[in-house]
């Protein structure tokens, strides 16, 4: 039941208790603020509330929430506010409709400005007007000039005045998503078939552009395909692509590359999505997402071509040799690096780089590694390329090709 609060006057403690045992299950309707203020400041003037003990004011406090309505917070502050200067109900003011401050005449000479500049930044616009009171003595700005940066924008984005006006407005780049391929870092979890892809640019010279490497790395095995293209178009790039990817002997399961257009589009999603591997591309401030194909950019391509420009007539040329010679070398006669995780004594994972060999030996290393090859591919096959002839007397032969592909690219 709700019972209307009326003036309830307390004079001592006893009373207080008295009340609150009283209307323990008993609600009160609300009233207006001023009564709730009064009624608080004569209860605590009437029982002295600065001299009771904390116990006594938890009861009197329970009481004015009762009586009041109020929550204990709420209560807490009025008290403290009572303590401080005395509790009283100001009614507020009746207020008037506000005047704007900057009449359609200042916003005309905004246009002008903006018209005359071409729409500066809001702080070089705020500049030209103060400049024109301050420097020029034109009275016309004097109330204009005073405008603050962010009501200027206000102004330009919100007053159909302005937006009416033709003055140039300019709007922020939207950025263009898409939605080929997943933002993740790839985890192979030790299976091969999972490759980082990245394109090197083989230098410029007087405007003309150079040749492009497409360097292909598998994260588990550091099996690695190079080709090399006039240009970073559909009609380059995909063929190449699909070649590359035909030569690894193991099956591919994902695609990995940066977020550039030579590989993010529906060209190479169709190419993918024909031979059913899943496409990824790097998050966001995750550097080390492609780390390894940058890596491999520098320590294979950079060091084995250079960086002189290298016209793209040449490209099928290396394009060539990286068939026939340079990812043979790379694959069944170059030794690589492996690292092995291990804990430390502060519990960080850490890598230990003891084991060196070919990535034709890490992927016959794999458990079950049969299992991982395309249908037709065996390891017999595999070895009669690889073993065919020492790693010095390959690198020796792919020496002399190189220098006579080099010497074709001069003429």
């Amino acid at each position: 039941m709700n019972l209307i609060m009326q003036n309830v006057t307390f004079t001592d403690m006893t009373a207080v208790r008295s009340f609150l045992l009283g209307n323990k299950h008993r609600s009160f309707a609300p009233v207006s603020r001023k009564q709730r203020y009064d009624s608080i400041s004569e209860t605590l003037v009437s029982l002295r509330y600065l001299t009771l003990r904390k116990k006594e004011r938890g009861e009197v406090c329970a009481c004015l929430r009762m009586i009041t309505g109020y929550g204990p917070q709420q209560l807490k502050r009025l008290i403290h506010t009572w303590k401080m200067k005395g509790l009283r109900y100001h009614a507020p003011r009746a207020r008037g409709a506000t005047i704007p401050r900057y009449q359609p005449q200042d916003i005309a000479l905004l246009i002008t400005t903006d018209i005359a500049h071409r729409t500066l930044n809001g702080h070089a616009t705020r500049a030209i007007l103060q400049r024109e009171f301050a420097v020029f003595g034109n009275t016309a700005y004097a109330t204009i000039a005073g405008i603050s940066v962010s009501h200027l924008y206000n102004i330009r984005n919100h007053k159909k005045q302005y937006l009416s006006s033709g003055a140039v407005k300019y709007s922020k780049t939207v950025p263009v998503g898409t939605n080929i391929g997943e933002r993740k870092k790839p985890s192979p979890c030790g299976v091969p078939g999972f490759l980082r892809v990245d394109s090197v640019h083989q230098g410029d010279y007087e405007g003309a552009k150079g040749v492009y490497h497409i360097n292909i790395v598998d994260e588990v095995l550091q099996w690695e395909m190079v080709g090399c293209v006039e240009q970073l178009a559909d009609t380059f790039v995909v063929p190449l692509l699909e070649d590359l990817l035909a030569q690894f002997p193991f099956v591919i399961h994902n695609f990995h590359s940066d977020n550039g257009s030579e590989y993010i589009n529906r060209q190479v999603a169709g190419m993918l999505e024909r031979l059913r591997i899943t496409q990824t591309k790097s998050r966001p401030r995750h550097s080390n997402d492609n780390g390894l194909a940058e890596t491999k950019n520098g320590s294979i391509i950079r060091k084995s071509m250079g960086r002189n420009y290298i016209p793209q007539r040449n490209a099928p040329r290396i394009n060539a040799y990286d068939r026939d010679y340079f990812n043979i070398y790379l694959n069944y006669h170059r030794v690589s690096a492996f690292a092995t995780d291990y804990v430390d004594a502060r519990g960080k994972v850490r890598k230990k780089y003891e084991t060196y060999m070919t990535p034709y030996e890490r992927l016959k290393a794999l458990p079950s590694a049969a299992t991982y090859l395309r249908a037709g591919v065996s390891f017999e096959q595999l070895d009669t390329l690889a073993y065919a002839q020492s790693d010095n007397a390959f690198a020796e032969m792919m020496k002399k090709a190189k220098v006579a592909m080099l010497k074709r690219l001069q003429t």
